[in-house]
């Protein structure tokens, strides 16, 4: 599996912009959001804030798709609990994709695990991915699980296909197939499939 490092996502973000709940889009109110834009439910580990606004700013800027974040959503309760949990089983059912920003915190957190579980419930394989993401110098080989999903990779234009064609410089996401190969497929269809 390979890896986008915090620094790869930081340039899709000026360092003084950070986002605010009008930024988001809530999935209660999907009757007025914009239906050519997919919305796409963000698990992460809340204590990563930058990562997650170099992550939404990447989506919104470069892919052109609404995130939706959980504490940024003002009908959840304030303190996790039971409702907060119904809630989200809601919101990641609503949404359109579940994307996983698997930072090593992230993939070591028992709620994003268990929202990984219920993206793999409803979205399973089509309409979820992990975003691995690493410190530039940090090396993680992330969990035995993580390596049945997809998964968002960049390449840069130097890879070829096995026909021998060059993949063209990107974002893509690797969907492993059961013959041990990966299709590829980029970012921006995915988002909009």
């Amino acid at each position: 599996m390979s890896f986008i490092s915090e620094s790869q996502l930081s340039e899709y973000r000026s360092s003084t912009k950070l986002f605010s709940s009008q930024d988001f889009v809530n999935l209660n109110e999907s009757n007025l959001k914009d239906k050519t834009r997919p919305m796409v439910f963000l698990s992460h580990k809340h204590e990563e804030v930058k990562v997650l606004h170099d992550v939404i700013a990447f989506l919104k800027k470069k892919e052109g798709v609404d995130a939706y974040v959980d504490w940024m959503d003002k009908s959840l309760p304030s303190y996790t609990n039971a409702k907060t949990a119904q809630k989200l089983k809601e919101k990641i059912k609503t949404s359109n994709k579940f994307i996983l920003i698997a930072t090593a915190k992230a993939i070591n957190s028992k709620w994003c695990n268990w929202e990984l579980g219920l993206g793999d419930a409803e979205k399973y394989i089509e309409d979820i991915a992990l975003l691995p993401v690493i410190k530039s110098n940090q090396s993680y080989e992330g969990s035995e699980y993580s390596k049945i999903y997809p998964y968002i990779d960049y390449k840069n234009g130097k890879q070829k296909y096995t026909n021998s064609l060059t993949i063209s410089k990107g974002y893509y996401v690797k969907t492993p197939l059961n013959n041990g190969n990966l299709k590829l497929t980029s970012l921006k269809n995915w988002l909009k499939k």
